[in-house]
């Protein structure tokens, strides 16, 4: 594989052209992972297919972009990083361009992983808060009448009523901003190192191996299809294996709670109250939706990466 010779710059290219092709096949999937896990008592939805169905018609097609433009603007500065990083790394700790031992790939995946969450965290930090609006909209309606809802339900800003009607990824920033600085954005960051390092770990050294099964020889590039499918078995794998730690990181991140929801002081109480009031399966919440999302992302983020178009824009318009 000689991706050695590819610029940063047309690694960044790449990382952002497959981010934003990925997103926008399959970001109506993640929108029902994220309701699908953040569901504790009251039971809206009954799966994926469900929730999508559901969310269509309470809230029509673009229900279901709902925080897209929020993942559109970010995902290329973070995908862009996650593989640059990843490369970068497996240069350092290559020894006169040696295969990497499977120790070194995990580590490079590890560096990946870390230097990506400076981007990840405020952008699922908005995102989710977006995309779990209808569910909580749906809630309210199917609830009984009367009543004032938990003190939980109202736990992110009860001053700002157009935020809970309707709100949007600028007010949702200016209100953090406002009431928590800095770290309101980053709120879950070390629910989100705890997830995507041994994500990355797992996908990175995974992926090398399944696209070096399609080389015929050591210095050559694999086909196209086959980094599509290295790429989608890879991520599929990793995304399933770290669900449970998704489940943690949606929770401690979505700021407004349903009725009778719980809320949490940090990663491993919200572990122990999921295992105590939801049993284990709560971990595995969203699992398939996971897989159907990394999946493709990843598949077409190597074949945009390793067919170069970072390289072929820099080329013709240089």
């Amino acid at each position: 594989m000689a991706d050695h010779k590819i610029s940063l710059p047309a690694k960044l290219i790449d990382g952002g052209i497959a981010g934003l092709v990925g997103v926008t096949c399959v970001f109506p999937i993640d929108l029902a992972k994220t309701r699908l896990q953040n569901q504790q008592g009251q039971r809206l939805y009954t799966g994926m297919l469900d929730c999508l169905v559901k969310t269509v018609r309470q809230e029509g097609y673009f229900g279901m972009y709902r925080g897209a433009a929020v993942n559109l603007t970010l995902v290329t500065p973070e995908k862009a990083i996650k593989l640059a990083a990843n490369d970068f790394f497996r240069k350092l700790l290559s020894n006169d361009g040696k295969k990497l031992t499977l120790f070194k790939e995990m580590l490079a995946g590890c560096g990946a992983g870390t230097c990506q969450v400076i981007i990840t965290t405020p952008m699922e930090m908005l995102k989710i808060q977006l995309q779990d609006a209808g569910r909580l909209a749906a809630q309210k309606t199917v609830s009984t009448a009367g009543g004032s809802p938990p003190p939980q339900a109202r736990a992110f800003s009860t001053s700002t009523s157009a935020v809970h009607r309707r709100p949007s990824a600028t007010m949702l920033a200016r209100e953090l901003l406002k009431t928590k600085g800095i770290s309101g954005l980053y709120r879950g960051i070390g629910a989100t190192l705890v997830r995507d390092v041994p994500f990355s770990m797992i996908y990175f050294p995974l992926f090398a191996n399944l696209n070096r099964l399609g080389q015929r020889s050591p210095g050559e590039t694999a086909p196209f299809y086959h980094s599509f499918l290295a790429g989608c078995g890879a991520g599929a794998v990793a995304a399933v294996a770290v669900t449970p730690l998704d489940v943690i990181k949606t929770r401690l991140q979505t700021l407004r709670k349903g009725v009778g929801e719980d809320t949490y002081r940090g990663t491993v109480d919200c572990a122990r109250r999921i295992w105590q009031r939801e049993g284990y399966s709560a971990f595995l919440k969203g699992a398939g939706c996971r897989a159907l999302v990394i999946a493709p992302l990843f598949g077409i983020a190597q074949v945009v990466y390793f067919l170069g178009v970072g390289e072929y824009l820099l080329a013709n318009l240089g």
